[in-house]
């Protein structure tokens, strides 16, 4: 059986309970079949299989005491990616056999973004990692840029309107186009905020794309029961730097808040992942059957349709704004999955609100590339063509 492999070895802690718990709750966000994940540690290690997917983390020893170097050298010899997880000092607590490797400093804020590492590693997250902040500007500008900076600084990809878009863009259709491409909308709920046009149109734009929404509330305020998707924050005085709250230009969060906004940012990325792609895959699977096509979801969550010659067409939902990193993956899986004997692989993706030069873009590589891309929009013109 063709299996994901997640491999834990160096020096194994208590919390590596809590790890696990993570990864396998993403798993089941994700709907994902949890007997097509496997966790290896030194004692089951030779059950692991060189020639399938594998994630390793090497937890370091804060007193040089290495590990299983020995295993740790045969899977960097067969390519696999190795996490080194450091608590205080790398140079100290990693091997100098991962003294190349880019490590990430433990901390319970970062467990979620350890698991995510993995999966997106076996392509069942995206690795782009996209945020949309919605505020208004005349309420809470300083907290949207500390909060800017600080998922910047957590490899997140974030828009802002004041630092994202590029002088001479159509604001509006580039705003639009960047929302449709997120993972995530972390919006700033101040006591105005729907009194603003735009962040009421954001709003209604997310919902329509089953973005979820994580709401961060300010004190005094309440919750809006604006989004189909959100998970509300609250916010109390105390989560202000000297209960500074209502100063759009001075108020800041303190730290253990910001870093718990980025923890819930990055908890809440498989659930919204999986929502969308539910999404899309339930949108296709209605058209197509209205068209007596024999499609199924497969557990991996691709669609495929029997046709002739005991071939098929394979159809991938794509979250966001396809690339042709996405198409080149796509290609890739098709020589992976030979049993399924594919003469066809088509991304399918939601075009509203993509600007029409990047629409364009994709039917120009769908004349180039093996893969080709179907839009939302047009899955019953295209079901009837084919």
């Amino acid at each position: 059986m063709f299996k994901y492999q997640l491999i834990i070895l160096g020096t194994i802690k208590p919390l590596i309970e809590s790890l696990i718990s993570i990864y396998y709750k993403k798993i089941e966000d994700l709907k994902l079949q949890k007997e097509f994940y496997e966790i290896y540690f030194k004692d089951n290690l030779n059950s692991y299989k060189g020639n399938q997917p594998a994630f390793v983390i090497y937890f370091g020893n804060e007193n040089g005491n290495f590990e299983d170097l020995d295993d740790i050298e045969i899977l960097l010899n067969e390519g696999n990616i190795v996490l080194p997880i450091f608590f205080n000092s790398f140079g100290k607590e990693i091997p100098k056999i991962l003294s190349n490797q880019n490590g990430l400093k433990y901390s319970d804020y970062q467990k979620d973004k350890i698991v995510d590492l993995v999966l997106e590693s076996f392509g069942k997250l995206r690795s782009t990692r996209k945020i949309f902040i919605s505020y208004k500007r005349d309420e809470s500008t300083s907290v949207a840029i500390q909060l800017y900076e600080a998922l910047e600084k957590y490899n997140f990809d974030v828009f802002l309107d004041t630092h994202s878009i590029k002088q001479g863009e159509p604001f509006q259709d580039e705003l639009w186009h960047r929302m449709t491409d997120c993972d995530v909308i972390l919006l700033l709920n101040t006591p105005k905020f729907l009194e603003s046009e735009w962040c009421e149109k954001e709003i209604a734009e997310a919902s329509v794309k089953q973005i979820g929404i994580i709401q961060a509330i300010w004190p005094n305020h309440k919750l809006e029961r604006m989004a189909e998707v959100c998970f509300p924050y609250q916010l109390l005085d105390v989560n202000f730097v000297n209960g500074i709250y209502d100063n759009k230009d001075n108020s800041k969060l303190n730290d253990d808040t910001v870093n718990d906004l980025v923890k819930q940012v990055e908890s809440i990325r498989a659930r919204n992942l999986a929502s969308r792609q539910d999404n899309l895959i339930t949108e296709f699977l209605n058209s197509a059957r209205k068209y007596g096509k024999n499609v199924t979801i497969q557990p991996e969550r691709f669609i495929t349709e029997e046709i002739e010659d005991n071939k098929r067409r394979i159809f991938i939902p794509s979250v966001g704004i396809p690339q042709s990193f996405d198409c080149n993956t796509s290609s890739e899986l098709k020589k992976e999955i030979r049993e399924y004997s594919v003469k066809e692989v088509y991304l399918i993706y939601d075009d509203v609100r993509i600007r029409e030069k990047w629409l364009k873009h994709l039917s120009y590589l769908n004349e180039y590339l093996d893969v080709k891309t179907i839009k939302k929009q047009e899955f019953d013109i295209w079901l009837q063509r084919n």
